[in-house]
């Protein structure tokens, strides 16, 4: 840009790039003042208070995020060590996060343990015990012992606590339709559901849904960068994952699903 663009369009992409970055930062600030408030303390420690208290609830939780924010990137020497720290935390709720789609005893506290533990054990690690995320041996420690041990609290957690309400669960059942394989006792209690999948073909359909995401994704790019060879290949693959996916909903009859 520098070498192309007038003042004026260098001006522009500046003031544009200035208004992504606001853009992001108040989307991640809202959204996180949002599962603070809303998802958490709404929901488990404060139930009946007017809509005033909330409003001041996430106007505290958001200059809480900012503060916090703050002092995480004062200490993260790169974007590469965001990126791995986030790694790091995401692999420690992984499981759950998945798992709850497939198993109807997972709840809300199994997710919350499951964050709270994998961000605490990571940072452990590397502030306490000094491992070191640029280090490949020392990165993959990190992660065996994150999700080891956030696998055992969330568990641990997901059985001391009570599961969803039958109505709360009977509903998602009948919403999503999830395989019945781990959701036999709430399938008993609506047993007018269709079984409309199973789990074979659910995982031919994560499969091909991955194809065409990453197909897509990066043929887009390739062209973009004038491979067009590879780049075609790659958007072939992707678009016949679609298709895969397109022919196994219909076979199902997928539009009655969603109504």
């Amino acid at each position: 840009m520098i070498d192309h663009l007038p003042p004026v369009l260098r001006g522009l992409m500046v003031a544009a790039f200035a208004a992504a970055y606001m853009s992001t930062i108040a989307t991640q600030l809202n959204w996180g003042a949002s599962y603070l408030v809303n998802d958490f303390w709404r929901r488990f420690v404060r139930r009946d208070a007017d809509e005033g208290y909330y409003v001041t609830a996430s106007k505290v939780a958001t200059v809480l995020l900012t503060v916090i924010s703050a002092i995480v990137t004062f200490n993260m020497g790169s974007i590469g060590g965001a990126w791995k720290l986030l790694i790091v935390t995401g692999a420690g709720t992984g499981a759950v996060l998945l798992l709850r789609w497939y198993w109807w005893r997972i709840n809300a506290w199994s997710e919350v343990s499951a964050m709270i533990s994998a961000f605490v054990v990571s940072l452990t690690l590397q502030l306490i015990f000094g491992l070191d995320t640029d280090q490949p041996k020392q990165f993959a420690w990190i992660m065996i012992t994150t999700v080891a041990i956030t696998t055992v609290v969330w568990l641990a957690t997901t059985y001391l606590t009570k599961p969803e309400s039958q109505q709360t669960l009977t509903a998602f059942y009948r919403r999503t339709r999830p395989s019945r394989t781990g959701w036999a006792p709430i399938a008993a209690l609506a047993p007018d559901v269709k079984v409309t999948s199973s789990g074979l073909s659910n995982l031919l359909d994560w499969i091909a849904g991955c194809v065409l995401i990453y197909g897509v994704l990066f043929g887009t790019g390739k062209l973009l960068l004038h491979e067009t060879g590879i780049g075609l290949v790659l958007l072939g693959l992707g678009f016949a994952g679609g298709f895969v996916i397109y022919r196994d909903l219909s076979r199902r009859g997928w539009a009655t699903v969603v109504e």
